[in-house]
């Protein structure tokens, strides 16, 4: 097993879980530092209800122009110990539990990038940036400042899907959460008295459109939960829905019309309710002309991959980057099934978006 693989399986192996990122960050810290670069980790742990802070690391290049590579270093929740093992190039985990691919492929690659440029020094500079808190709401990239950068493009990896596609459209995610209120009675006794919450949600979400609303827009209604027991009307129930869609004015009416069935089902069953919508993410549409979309694109093409752009229906860093005016472009990095236990990644992928990113650094230079 080569350098880079070895250290994608140490870094899986470090448990680091949103909210649990304090002793990967010091792992990371103490490599980039021990590899002689200046490695920083920032404030955002409080307000990112994080580990740790975002880490940003440089190595100067043979020019005074920079490139930012971006990942995040948190890990959706899980069970037990991850423990990786390798079968004919697939990396999976042994128990029950996710691999972590999402995002520590990305993060191993970055790290090997630095390595092999630390003594030969790379056609630009090396921005790394390496957030936390992403999967729950790009916290950690939402507390970043973007000022800090010397790049004036960067790159995320972390789309999961096959090497070569280029992501240039994302969704806007609004999130809506619903408290309804009823009244307590006894079941058996004088239900006439209470008032269910738990029939109010149900009514609203009856009356709600989820799935996929059309080609742009998907909605959800993800949990419901309320009551205290079965011999009691409920007097309290909550609902957690989501919609996101390419179109920002579509996610909006959609969000609308979700608190608008929320209103009704608890009119219907004598509650009262209270709606919170939340942005979670800002969607973004890439011009043709972003400089970081063609600088990508030659990355693929330089390490033999030919790009095919996506429209997704998911988000990232790139995300809230793209929202501060940092131009930036999230790109697939290979790993499949994440956040599940089946979740996998190859070595392959891995060597691969290592050369796109040489790829990228080269192309750097030369639109310089």
């Amino acid at each position: 097993m080569d350098r880079l693989h070895e250290t994608f399986v140490r870094l899986c192996e470090i448990r680091s879980p949103t909210g649990e990122e304090r002793e990967v960050a010091d792992t990371l810290l103490a490599e980039l530092r021990a590899l002689g670069l200046e490695a920083e980790e920032d404030d955002a742990a409080g307000p990112a209800q994080a580990g740790a802070g975002n880490i940003l690391a440089r190595l100067p290049g043979r020019s005074d122009r920079w490139a930012m590579f971006c990942a995040h270093i948190d890990t959706v929740p899980h069970e037990g110990q991850v423990e990786v093992v390798e079968d004919e190039g697939v990396f999976r985990s042994r128990g029950e539990t996710i691999l972590g691919a999402d995002n520590k492929a990305a993060v191993a690659v970055f790290i090997e990038l630095l390595r092999r440029h630390v003594e030969d020094a790379p056609a630009v500079g090396i921005e790394l940036l390496l957030t936390v808190a992403e999967e729950q709401g790009l916290r950690g990239a939402k507390a970043f400042d973007p000022g800090r950068l010397r790049s004036d493009v960067g790159f995320v990896l972390d789309h999961a899907g096959p090497v070569g596609e280029v992501v240039v459209a994302t969704p806007t995610q609004q999130q809506i959460g619903a408290e309804f209120a009823g009244v307590e009675a006894h079941a058996g006794i004088r239900p006439e008295d209470g008032s269910s919450a738990i029939a109010a949600a149900a009514a609203a979400v009856s009356r709600m459109q989820l799935g996929r609303l059309d080609e742009a827009t998907t909605a959800n209604v993800g949990t419901i939960a309320g009551g205290t027991a079965g011999n009691v009307v409920p007097g309290h129930c909550v609902i957690a829905a989501e919609t996101r869609s390419l179109d920002h004015e579509r996610v909006a009416a959609v969000a609308g019309e979700i608190s608008d069935a929320c209103a009704w089902g608890a009119s219907e069953h004598g509650c009262d309710v209270d709606v919170r919508i939340e942005e979670l993410f800002r969607g973004y549409r890439l011009p043709p002309s972003s400089p970081a979309l063609g600088l990508a694109e030659a990355g693929l093409r330089a390490a033999g991959q030919e790009p095919v752009r996506a429209e997704i229906g998911g988000g990232s860093d790139a995300n809230a980057l793209r929202l501060d005016g940092f131009d930036c472009v999230l790109l697939a990095n290979g790993p499949e099934d994440v956040h599940t236990h089946d979740e996998r990644v190859t070595a392959a992928s891995l060597d691969t978006m290592l050369e796109v990113c040489e790829g990228i650094v080269e192309a750097a230079a030369e639109a310089g």
